[in-house]
Order: C-alpha cells, then structure tokens, then sequence
C-alpha cells in the first residue's frame, strides 16, 4: 500500500497517497489545513488514491492574488492543481469553509466530479465582493488580529468538538491546527466565506451528492446540513443525507471511522436517504 507523503507543486502544497480508483479530492476547513484529514484517510480504504490540499494561504501553498476571492477563484486554483497531478475526475469532499469550493467546483465541472460529498456545511452569507461583511464573520478576522494565531485557537478549537474536556488529544490536535492559521491566506478565506452562496452552486450539482453533519455540531449545525441536503435535485434519489450521532463540528476526527463508511457507503452507488 501507498504511504501517505506531503508534496507541493511551488504553489499548492497537499498530501498525497498513490491508489487504485477514482481520486478522493478532500478540502479543509477555514481554520484547518490538509492534516487535519489524516484520522479520516487513515479509516478509509487503503488503496484509494488521495490528494487532501492545504488552500491558498495555509501550510505551504501560496496566498490567492485577489484580496476578496470568491469560491470559484479557488476552485480555479484546484482544477490547475489536479490538471498538474494528471487528475480528470474525482470524488469532491469539502468539509465546511471546504464545501463552498467543492460545490462550485461540481457545478462548474461536472464531468470531473463522480461523487460530491459536502461534511458540516455552510451556505456562506452572500455578502457583496468588496463589503461589507456580516458582524459575525468579521469577528473571526478580528478574533486573530487581537489575540493571535494561538490564542485564537485557544478559544475557539473547544467549539469544534463535542466533548473536548474529554477529548484532550483531539482537542490539542484540532488547537494546533487552528493556531497555524497566517494571514492574508485567513483573511481571504474569511471573505470567501462572507460572499459564499451554496445553494446558487446546489440547484446547479449534477454529481451524487452526500451531506454528513455531527448531530451537536454547534458551528454548522444539523438544521443547515437538512437545508442544504434539500437543495439539491433529488428527484433522481441519487443523494444522501447522513447524521453522525454524538459528534460536532470536527466530525472527521472525532469519528472518522463513521465518515469513512458513510463515503464508501456513497460513492460504491449504495447510498440511500435518511434525510
């Protein structure tokens, strides 16, 4: 089996595993990075190819050249990265900040996306590019500028996670990953959020679609998962809607074994709903 190893293009770096199948094409969240993926890679099939991304401006890949780029500037960015990985389709998994790209990405290219699989999204807030932004989401920019990549996380990573008192590990795992946020890659996102606007790019998705939330997910909770589950064209039955009990926001670490079946599950054409 194929070990996984971290590589980087000059632009885009990511973490890699050689395999069998369709590629899984995983993008992280706002206050995350490729890492954060590996408990998930690591309960999912051994031989199935991956490629997990750190986004423009986190880990090594460069910072986007726009000052308010919008989701599809991303997936602009994805599509040369997987075009220099030889990549011509694959199965799209975006976890929050993530599914606003992995979205449009699908709608835009449907015939490189077999499978999009959206976990704890977030319809974005619809701003107007350039301003101004909802209080919320300026908060979170601001949040960083005042107390710093650590204390940053310090008080947010607690949020992501169901129990954290009882999950220390998990805690320290998901903190250090939030604290290596840098800017402007955090302000970038931070727009791209703020002008998000998922379900445009959900009524447009022709891929099999699968939405996983964390039953206590606090952040994206599970009333916006059904919302943006229902948006999709289901006329067919071809998506799938899938609650994972007793975790939060950072389902993938918290249980990645119940993520990975649900996307096994999807994407071997065996989904059914339970929406």
């Amino acid at each position: 089996m194929s070990a996984l190893r971290r590589e980087s293009t000059g632009d885009v770096s990511y973490l890699r595993r050689d395999g069998q199948g369709t590629p899984l094409v995983l993008l992280h969240g706002i206050g995350s990075n490729a890492q954060s993926f590996v408990p998930l890679l690591s309960a999912l099939p051994e031989d199935r190819p991956v490629v997990a991304w750190d986004a423009p401006g986190y880990g090594d890949s460069k910072p986007m050249t726009k000052d308010w780029p919008r989701a599809g500037d991303y997936a602009d960015v994805l599509d040369r990265l997987l075009g220099t990985l030889g990549i011509t389709r694959g199965v799209m998994i975006g976890h929050s900040l993530g599914t606003l790209i992995a979205a449009h990405f699908a709608a835009a290219k449907p015939r490189q996306v077999s499978h999009l699989v959206l976990i704890s999204p977030t319809f974005g807030y619809q701003a107007p590019n350039g301003g101004p932004m909802p209080a919320n989401v300026v908060q979170r920019l601001q949040d960083l500028i005042t107390l710093g990549a650590a204390g940053f996380a310090e008080i947010r990573a607690p949020g992501l996670l169901a129990d954290p008192q009882g999950q220390p590990q998990l805690l320290a795992a998901v903190r250090t990953a939030m604290a290596s946020v840098k800017r402007p890659g955090y302000d970038h996102a931070v727009r791209m959020l703020a002008q998000g606007r998922l379900r445009d790019d959900l009524i447009r998705v022709e891929a099999p679609t699968l939405v996983i939330v964390g039953s206590k997910d606090r952040t994206t909770p599970p009333a916006v998962a059904r919302e943006a589950y229902a948006a999709l064209d289901n006329m067919t039955g071809r998506h799938a809607y899938r609650e994972i009990e007793g975790a939060a926001h950072a389902v993938c670490q918290e249980q990645p074994g119940a993520v990975a079946h649900a996307i096994s599950e999807a994407i071997g054409n065996k989904a059914t709903s339970h929406a």
